[in-house]
């Protein structure tokens, strides 16, 4: 247990899917989960564990943003031996071909953030996803006959940033807009263990697309089977 984790030691699986929001997390371990158990609802991040088609996998919110992100994924390497964390998040597009309910994989993240050099004097500002899982997923997108997008996400630290960013995300060639992928990739690099992040496009800054809170929380199942049926190729 740790202040922000209820689980017990061996409560929570090798492999977790992390989804920002908790209801959505609920959502997850009570549409696809057998046997689920609620094994954490410390300030309100839930977090599941039961079995998909047979394989342990633990379902737990990281809340928004990256000190958020940052807690729970360091707690959840550092203190439950957990492996592999795969992000199902949503995401804002700058890609006119890049539409609402499309899937984007998080090769690469870019942030301006000072997240990783206030945590270990990290000077860069691109950090890279796991080539394990990401070619874990893009095979089973490939099995499933299911379009998906790779490429970068531009990871911010504030959602109501009155600074213009458009010259930062071209220069860095970022697909879309997201607020965890970058502390998670980064603390997975520095526990030396393994992080993606599948996002489905949930509004749009170019075409003004957006979908609902509701939507948003239940309706993005392509990319949470994605998820779960790469999780089930992890040893």
């Amino acid at each position: 247990m740790t202040p922000h984790n209820g689980a017990k030691k061996g409560e929570i699986a090798k492999t977790v899917l992390m989804p920002g929001d908790p209801m959505r997390a609920k959502f997850i371990a009570e549409t696809y989960l057998q046997n689920a158990k609620l094994v954490n609802q410390v300030r309100g991040m839930y977090a599941y564990t039961g079995t998909y088609q047979g394989k342990e996998v633990t379902v737990m919110a990281s809340g928004m943003g990256m000190p958020s992100i940052g807690i729970y994924a360091y707690e959840l390497y550092q203190f439950y031996d957990v492996e592999h964390i795969i992000r199902v998040g949503s995401a804002g597009s700058y890609d006119e071909n890049l539409h609402v309910y499309d899937i984007l994989l998080v090769e690469n993240s870019y942030s301006d953030s000072s997240f990783a050099k206030v945590q270990n004097h990290s000077t860069y500002d691109v950090v890279s996803s796991s080539e394990l899982l990401n070619q874990v997923i893009i095979n089973t997108a490939k099995e499933k006959n299911q379009k998906i997008t790779i490429g970068t996400a531009y990871s911010t630290d504030v959602f109501y940033r009155q600074e213009n960013t458009t010259e930062k995300v071209k220069e860095h060639h970022c697909l879309a807009c997201e607020m965890e992928s970058f502390a998670l990739f980064h603390t997975a690099k520095m526990l030396h263990k393994q992080a993606t992040c599948i996002l489905t496009i949930s509004d749009h800054f170019v075409t003004g697309e957006e979908t609902t809170a509701q939507e948003r929380e239940t309706g993005f199942q392509k990319m949470m089977e994605l998820a779960l049926d790469s999780v089930l190729k992890l040893s």
